[in-house]
């Protein structure tokens, strides 16, 4: 494998925020990274991966592997939990549609972004691809993780209010610098490799409107592009150099008029302070702007006594932003289509979390999705924008229940559980794996992915992680 090149290379423009990413990517060390970082980024990576198998069972997961297997043909890289291998950029593409495919992945809080399900997928394919150390690969997706999140966090919100979504958009260039460490790129190919990612990074939010499928293959398409940008820019493909702030780059492209990102947060504290804890592991089955209503109306109705029946109407209170995601169109969101446009319906949270006492990935099949009471409280839940929310730093929420007999209950969670202010623990995160993992292969087999991934900053290589993705 290409040992990385510092940044001192000539071509390399230092000013550039893309030279500035190349420079980080080039130069960090795993020896370096704080072993907090390193232990955190092992339970993130054993989240994504138990999520990648409980995605097997599911229909969107088996249309998306018959279709790309079928154009793809057979190739050497496999498919989380399954027997199938496919060429590199196929397989990233499946491996990276599977993580996310649930929803259920991590989430950068200040970006919005699931860096993650595009980090992951690519640093797996191209490692593999490489002969990897474990601690090449894990630092290649602290990077990708790291660039991703700060770029995603510079829009302030803006990429979502004119529709697109961060974890296809801005996810494409962590997976690309993520690519490029693995790779050995020099400084000014990954240079290079950003400005060619701009015309291939995408993300739309339209699936909102009725529960398509489509966001899910976001980051299976950010890694793919990003393997293939690396690619063309270590064979000498030239790629404009100000990707990000240029008069055409990715912000002044991809924001309203007159929004201004704040530039100075793609490169802030790069190697000292580290976005890898502020990344929120789910509890929940669902987008994170609605995990702090599962928790208050679950709350709710531990607390007190009531019926269903006694129920005169909920009230959801939830920041601005947010709310266009998870709450409009209110006519869609209290009658979702399907199990993915549910788990974007704050209605639907409340909802079956009162109805349920739950919300788990059995919330997601036909009998909750078709449960006639939830479907009676979707109709009494209505919204409001609460001025006290601490987004987009945090995701909180409020659940008012009004109850017949006039009594007023409620509950408000002033911060997202999973976030860096109520992180899970390594045992919940672990447990979290073992109930995704276990839906679909023994526990033994699951036993040794953990072992595997727990271990990789002490692997000398990829073998027992590849071993254990294919077999579990």
């Amino acid at each position: 494998m290409n040992a990385p090149t510092k940044a001192t290379e000539i071509g390399v423009e230092s000013g550039s925020i893309a030279a500035q990413l190349a420079a980080f990517a080039s130069d960090i060390q795993l020896k370096d990274v704080p072993a907090q970082v390193v232990e955190r980024a092992k339970l993130h990576i054993l989240d994504c991966l138990g999520i990648g198998l409980a995605s097997t069972g599911f229909d969107f997961a088996q249309r998306t592997i018959n279709a790309v297997s079928g154009l793809a043909g057979n190739g050497d890289f496999p498919l989380i939990g399954t027997p199938i291998r496919l060429p590199i950029r196929d397989a990233a593409f499946v491996n990276g549609t599977l993580i996310h495919g649930l929803d259920f992945d991590d989430t950068h809080s200040g970006g919005v972004i699931h860096a993650s399900a595009s980090a992951l997928p690519t640093v797996i394919a191209l490692g593999q691809r490489e002969g990897s150390s474990g601690s090449d690969l894990l630092m290649a997706y602290l990077i990708g993780v790291e660039s991703a999140s700060r770029i995603a966090t510079a829009a302030n919100g803006g990429f979502h209010r004119v529709g697109f979504h961060p974890t296809g958009l801005v996810g494409a260039f962590g997976a690309t610098l993520a690519a490029a460490r693995i790779a050995g790129l020099t400084p000014s190919q990954m240079e290079h490799a950003q400005g060619v990612t701009l015309s291939m990074a995408a993300g739309s939010l339209e699936f909102l409107q009725d529960g398509a499928w489509t966001k899910r293959m976001h980051p299976g398409f950010a890694a793919a592009n990003g393997i293939l940008a690396c690619t063309l820019a270590r064979n000498g493909f030239i790629g404009p150099k100000k990707t990000y702030e240029g008069r055409y780059g990715l912000f002044a492209s991809h924001l309203a008029q007159g929004q201004q990102p704040d530039l100075s947060l793609c490169t802030k504290d790069l190697g000292s302070t580290w976005e890898m804890l502020n990344v929120a592991i789910k509890p929940y089955a669902a987008c994170h702007f609605n995990h702090a209503f599962a928790d208050a109306a679950l709350e709710i109705r531990k607390k007190h006594r009531f019926e269903l029946s006694d129920i005169e109407s909920n009230k959801a209170l939830i920041g601005d932003g947010p709310d266009k995601v998870v709450c409009e169109p209110e006519a869609n969101k209290r009658k979702p289509q399907n199990s993915y446009d549910a788990q974007f319906s704050t209605h639907y949270t409340i909802a079956t979390a009162l109805v349920r006492g739950r919300y788990t990935l059995a919330e997601l099949e036909d009998d909750a999705l078709n449960d006639p009471r939830a479907a009676a409280l979707m109709q009494k839940t209505t919204y409001a924008i609460d001025p006290e929310s601490a987004y987009p730093r945090y995701y909180s929420g409020e659940v008012i229940v009004k109850l017949k007999d006039g009594r007023e209950l409620r509950h408000r969670e002033a911060q997202n559980r999973g976030s860096d202010a109520r992180p899970l623990t390594a045992d919940e995160i672990i447990a979290k794996f073992r109930g995704n993992a276990e839906r679909v292969v023994s526990a033994g087999r699951a036993q040794r992915l953990a072992d595997a991934v727990l271990s990789l900053d002490h692997a000398e290589t990829l073998d027992a992680l590849i071993k254990a993705v294919r077999s579990a």
